[in-house]
């Protein structure tokens, strides 16, 4: 797809431009402002890691809380407070 863009903007380009120099220019321009648009979206914001940014993304991607089951296999069950204090 990016191949596709490339060429297009180099065919638009021989319709403006009449001498090589000034297409070869062109083209270089068209190239910085698609190397620059690419690194903006692929570098997350400074001073935010990876894994803070996929935790983030994952947060927003996600409609419903997760709801955990008390009962569920190999889950203790929450108990109430006793007369005494547990030896925990």
């Amino acid at each position: 797809m990016l191949l596709g863009w490339w060429a297009a903007a180099l065919a638009g380009l021989t319709v403006f431009v009449d001498h090589p120099s000034g297409l070869l220019a062109g083209a270089a321009l068209v190239l910085l402002v698609t190397l620059l648009a690419v690194r903006l979206v692929a570098v997350p914001a400074a001073g935010v890691s990876r894994a803070a940014c996929a935790l983030r993304a994952r947060a927003r991607s996600r409609r419903v809380p997760r709801q955990v089951d008390p009962d569920a296999p190999g889950r203790p069950r929450p108990r109430a407070p006793g007369l005494r204090p547990s030896a925990a």
